[in-house]
């Protein structure tokens, strides 16, 4: 069964007393369409390389945005999802394994400004 798997960006300026947020966050691909079984790939590009870390979300049309991941200097893993971070190409990354349609849906990524 083919499953579309959208991927969109949110930058949050997530320190208290910001003035202005100048992170630039680029999705890639915007959408995927995966057969179950296989595995997909995001991939979020950020601007600032002195940002403190990235977020990974989820977007539940039921339960709102669930963190999957924060990331600041490694990679972690849940079950079939892996994320990625490499702060020299400012570029973060995550994997899902053997796509299940409960996977399907709109994933985020957030950038926390220094």
């Amino acid at each position: 069964m083919e499953k579309s798997l959208g991927a969109s960006f949110l930058i949050f300026c997530l320190h208290l007393g910001w003035v202005s947020c100048q992170q630039k966050v680029e999705q890639s691909p915007p959408t995927q369409s995966v057969q179950e079984g296989e595995n997909t790939t995001f991939s979020c590009h950020y601007s600032d390389s002195a940002s403190k870390g990235l977020q990974w979300f989820k977007k539940h049309h039921e339960k709102g945005l669930i963190s999957l991941f924060y990331i600041a200097s490694e990679g972690k893993q849940k079950g079939r999802l892996r994320s990625t971070i490499n702060r020299k190409e400012l570029l973060s990354s995550l994997y899902i394994t053997d796509s299940q349609p409960e996977d399907s849906g709109t994933y985020l990524c957030a950038v926390e400004p220094q």
